[in-house]
């Protein structure tokens, strides 16, 4: 009751004066630069009567996204226009946590836009505080997953602040009337009316979706992808790389020790070339329906196989079972935007502990869009090949104690035999 008290007050306070629709002193606007963002600039000054400050996280869009991007801001009605350079922060403390964690979403989505919302969110964060300002915005629509994960952030870590999510409140109903709407405001209008597709990209992976993706029936165009060649076009001959681990983290390339960025950079420029990681799929959404998206990952997918394959030797069973079961659930929890919740926290330092030995390399073969071991090693391996080799050797494991082993073991099997067969 008064979470629902205090909405109350806000909105009431908002609605004071000032704009159409109330009035912030402030607002910090995730800010792209695209015709979404560039329209909620002038709305939010006409709805709530503020001053609107733009905020770009360069999270490894890539290059040339950041060009211009203050004159459009500025051009658009903002005071200023922030940019941070978070790549370093957002493969370190975002992406590989949910590595180590062998965090997949429905089989095959390796969280890419998931992970980067909440570093950029948590940015927002900071510099609402450094600017004074009271609310914060962006140009998630109301049918995404994005608006949830920008939000429980914002709620996580200012639960003062104010959000504007203009897509739930106003009236343009798609691309033609926000393209109206900025011919209206003398914003300069940065796309066409034709329909492309809808991308997100980071240092991670690229999205697509829109266009002839919305029918699953529909096969990706050779032209739609960008960060990865046709596996058919790619190299006749085979590239094979290392990756070195240390507890869980990829630590370097072929002996050579990286930022984690500038590591995560280098294996997408190999995997792209060898068309690896492309992943075509039917989600579904937080939000209750289905989408197909079409993602390009192709360093991740390198560093996804490499840490797997190494705990493969370091991991006993019962360990991998029950990191794999909880695996499902932080992927679960990092996808609806819950990277500040306890929960995801304790199970982050579950899979710190049980990451402990996995250390060592691992080398892959990268062959037209396909990825194969070719050697695991690691100091901490529970591999013993005098014990698993087919000639006697070891003393440990005697092929005689198998037999009492079975018989225990099959027990129950036997006694529910014997009592069906009247024994």
């Amino acid at each position: 009751m008064e979470l629902a008290a205090e909405d109350d007050t806000k909105k009431t306070n908002a609605r004071s004066g000032g704009g159409k629709r109330g009035k912030f002193n402030k607002v910090v606007l995730a800010y792209s630069g695209g015709l979404d963002t560039s329209v909620i600039v002038p709305w939010l000054r006409e709805n709530y009567d503020c001053e609107v400050v733009c905020f770009t996280a360069d999270v490894g869009q890539g290059v040339g996204e950041m060009e211009g991007l203050e004159a459009k801001a500025k051009a658009s009605g903002a005071s200023q226009l922030v940019i941070k350079d978070l790549k370093e922060e957002f493969v370190k403390e975002y992406v590989f946590p949910c590595l180590r964690a062998g965090a997949v979403y429905e089989r095959k989505y390796l969280l890419g836009t998931s992970m980067a919302r909440p570093v950029i969110a948590k940015a927002m964060v900071d510099v609402a505080r450094e600017v004074g300002a009271d609310a914060v915005s962006h140009g998630c629509t109301g049918k995404g997953n994005d608006q949830v994960r920008f939000e429980l952030t914002f709620f996580a870590l200012n639960p003062k602040l104010n959000v504007v999510a203009p897509w739930r409140e106003w009236d343009i109903k798609g691309r033609e009337d926000a393209i109206e709407y900025a011919k209206k405001h003398n914003v300069p209008v940065p796309v066409t009316k034709k329909s492309i597709y809808s991308r997100d990209r980071n240092l991670w992976h690229l999205s697509h979706e829109g266009d002839i993706l919305e029918d699953p029936a529909n096969e990706p165009k050779k032209d739609m992808y960008v960060m990865t060649v046709d596996p058919e076009e790619a190299p006749e001959e085979p590239e094979y790389v290392e990756i070195g681990i240390v507890s869980g983290v990829p630590v370097s390339i072929n002996g050579k020790e990286l930022s984690p960025a500038n590591l995560l950079a280098i294996l997408n420029e190999l995997g792209g070339r060898h068309g690896i990681g492309r992943v075509d799929m039917v989600e579904n959404r937080l939000v209750g329906m289905k989408s197909r998206g079409v993602y390009e990952t192709p360093g991740g997918t390198i560093l996804t196989t490499a840490v797997r394959e190494l705990e493969s030797l370091t991991l006993d069973r019962e360990s991998m079972q029950v990191k794999d079961t909880i695996a499902l659930k932080y992927a679960e929890l990092v996808y609806a935007g819950r990277w500040f919740d306890p929960l995801r926290q304790s199970m982050d330092a579950f899979m710190e502990k049980i990451t402990e030995t996995t250390t060592g390399a691992v080398t892959l073969k990268l062959y037209k869009g396909s990825l194969s071991v070719a050697s695991r090693r690691s100091q901490y391996s529970l591999y013993r090949q005098d014990i698993s080799s087919f000639e006697e050797g070891s003393g440990i494991y005697n092929q005689a104690d198998a037999a009492g082993f079975i018989r225990l073991y099959g027990l129950p099997i036997r006694v529910r035999a014997m009592l069906e067969n009247g024994l």
